[in-house]
């Protein structure tokens, strides 16, 4: 008929069905063609927090119509921001999921769904056009292209469903409704966006590519010229050199700069207000070098600072990390003379060796990167502390789900406990994120997205573990629920959209199926793929709170500060008896656990410069170690004794402790 589903969905609804109606559903989409795809850690940051914006665009529509939200509660104060009211510190990461139900008895019979969808739709499209009219893009678009790609995407992105009834078990309601969307994108013009696959780029280029053959700049190549040389505010660093962005992309990468200014009064009466929000998000390189920066910063003299600020501003007059909030290094600084907090606002590109080698492919000075890279040859050479900390090339990506929770959802008793537990748990995360050096890109509900330094995401991925914990221990046995998470180890040079898509397949598939949930997972990428593979339950991985790996590191570390301990040589014999001891298909383990314990203990005891150690220490050692290598699935309803566990030794475990140790820097 050419009719909407929601249309038809209205007319099914009207007379006495609506007007007994008790019980209202909505969700959003698409939640990861939205946020996933993303080129800088901001651009995840952004996705997310939009996302969870429109959400409570729809939450303070559905109160301004007199309904009342049970799941999940927003943050103290978050629809007071929404509306221009708001007091304290402002909101600054997403921290609502995108599905949540409203109480049937506080929503009056004529409640209007097809309202609240046209009001988040109109929200989006009025935060659209405020970024449209303050970069002033109509001044870069002769020929009408952009202002058409602009209405044509942005008014047909998002899928909205929902649905009302008056029944208290329908819980599947809303799941059925979205089983009938006719919702097929159509195919998309022209030259494609850099962020967001199959998307238009703005300028309607018909062909990519920046120079014609006569040397002359493209439409394609003029636009974007056009936009980033217009002197908008933080353009430069928004928007770098040959990037074409669609428009949900370019709303991506500039509604930070223009949030605050957002002030109207949609359709349905609702009063919509921005906040100013910090626009800082630490790239991959800078989160890669967090404790480097820490160890330079404190172990050389204020002086010598000084010179290495002044050498690297030459490289770049932009302080791009000046907003980035890390724990560590914002207290180091403050140790220091104000050049400290400047250089530590620098791209972090400047410290690392490939890019310090072919400068001029990341658009530095050759003469002036030789002149920076002398003097942090000779900083380390004057300073044993900072020689032999190794800059890593790898940072962390920590994604965390709650357990078993969505089919306690659905039970009636248990929506209230549920939702005040995650509220709480909600505005705790961020605190405990920040502590381990982070930055959170989102927590809402039982999800949680950050980035980190390689020496912190474990430990951190722990600590929101028990905070968790707290939030439902008081309504234990009533909810019962656990998180898992995932760990993903990325070199600088990986694609960071990859690295999150991967991270959602390592905490379904590996955390949750195949450890058994209330698990953690670790991957680990190099340029050549990936590394190795690792997970436990977390009553494995962890003894009374802390991590058993953590605290083989600190333990080997007292005794061989050196690192001797983990030389290349042992965990090369590690690997080989391994292959040894495993059993294969035609043959048995042809020792006992006891025996490999011994027999690697030995081989331990060999390398390196080991043998200061007595024997059985060694062994103390190795038997920890040796447990985190035979993978175990947890089983809910068993005590841990009983869990499954594998009899084949996954060598994965003893080179993740390797990794730790070196941060990936093998000599």
């Amino acid at each position: 008929t050419g009719r909407s589903c929601t249309s038809i969905w209205i007319d099914l609804l009207k007379g006495n069905t609506l007007m007994s109606a008790k019980l209202f559903y909505f969700t959003l989409g698409p939640v990861q063609g939205f946020v996933a795809q993303a080129r800088r850690t901001r651009d995840f940051w952004a996705g997310s927090f939009l996302l969870s914006w429109l959400s409570g665009v729809a939450m303070a529509e559905i109160k301004r119509q007199g309904g009342k939200i049970t799941f999940p509660l927003p943050a103290d104060g978050y629809l007071d921001w929404i509306e221009g009211k708001g007091q304290g510190d402002a909101p600054r990461q997403g921290a609502i999921p995108n599905r949540f139900k409203a109480v049937a008895a506080t929503v009056p019979h004529d409640f209007n769904g097809r309202l609240l969808e046209q009001t988040v739709r109109e929200a989006w499209l009025a935060l659209a056009e405020h970024i449209w009219q303050q970069d002033k893009l109509a001044e870069h678009d002769s020929q009408g292209h952009s202002r058409r790609i602009w209405m044509r995407q942005h008014a047909h992105f998002w899928e909205i469903s929902w649905a009302v009834s008056d029944d208290d078990s329908a819980t599947d309601l809303l799941d059925r409704r979205k089983n009938w969307r006719s919702h097929v994108p159509q195919p998309e013009p022209g030259v494609k966006c850099m962020m967001m696959d199959g998307w238009q780029e703005l300028s309607g280029a018909e062909r990519p590519g920046q120079t014609t053959r006569d040397g002359q700049h493209t439409p394609l190549a003029q636009f974007w010229r056009s936009v980033r040389d217009s002197g908008a505010t933080g353009m430069l660093s928004d928007l770098r050199e040959q990037e074409h962005l669609c428009a949900l992309a370019y709303v991506k990468r500039r509604f930070a700069r223009h949030f605050a200014s957002l002030n109207c009064t949609l359709p349905s009466g609702l009063r919509l207000a921005g906040w100013t929000l910090d626009t800082g998000m630490p790239s991959v390189t800078y989160m890669a070098a967090t404790h480097w920066l820490k160890t330079l910063v404190d172990t050389v003299s204020s002086e010598e600072l000084t010179t290495v600020y002044k050498l690297a501003s030459q490289l770049t007059s932009e302080h791009s990390e000046w907003q980035s909030r890390i724990a560590c290094l914002e207290e180091a600084a403050q140790r220091k003379t104000p050049d400290a907090r400047h250089l530590l606002a620098l791209d972090g590109n400047l410290f690392f060796e490939h890019v310090q080698a072919t400068p001029s492919a990341y658009g530095y000075d050759k003469n002036a990167m030789k002149a920076l890279r002398t003097e942090l040859s000779d900083l380390k050479n004057k300073h044993p502390a900072l020689c032999a900390a190794p800059l890593s090339p790898y940072y962390a990506i920590l994604l965390m789900d709650g357990d078993s929770l969505g089919a306690q959802m659905s039970v009636p008793d248990k929506q209230a406990p549920i939702s005040t537990a995650l509220n709480a748990f909600t505005q705790a995360a961020p605190k405990v994120v920040y502590q381990h050096n982070g930055q959170l890109i989102y927590a809402g509900g039982d999800d949680v997205l950050a980035i980190l330094p390689l020496e912190d995401a474990l430990a951190c991925a722990a600590a929101v573990r028990n905070t968790y914990r707290d939030c439902f221990r008081e309504h234990a046995p009533q909810v019962n629920t656990s998180i898992s998470a995932a760990v993903e180890y990325a070199h600088v040079k990986l694609p960071l959209t990859q690295v999150l898509g991967d991270a959602h397949d390592l905490l379904d598939k590996v955390a949750k199926d195949g450890a058994g949930r209330d698990a953690v997972a670790v991957r680990v990428w190099n340029n050549g793929g990936m590394a190795l593979q690792w997970a436990q339950p977390w009553e494995i991985a962890l003894n009374n709170g802390r991590l058993v790996l953590d605290e083989l590191l600190a333990t080997l570390r007292n005794v061989t500060p050196d690192h001797a301990i983990f030389s290349n040589k042992f965990f090369f014999l590690f690997r080989e008896l391994f292959d040894l001891l495993n059993p294969t298909e035609q043959q048995a383990q042809v020792v006992s656990e006891e025996q490999a314990l011994d027999l690697l203990a030995v081989e331990f005891w060999h390398s390196a410069e080991n043998r200061q150690w007595p024997l059985n220490q060694a062994k103390d050692c190795i038997e920890p170690l040796l447990k985190q290598c035979y993978p175990v699935t947890r089983t809910a309803e068993s005590a841990k004794e009983h869990w499954k566990r594998s009899g084949t030794l996954n060598v994965d475990g003893a080179l993740l402790l390797r990794f730790l140790a070196s941060k990936g820097v093998m000599q």
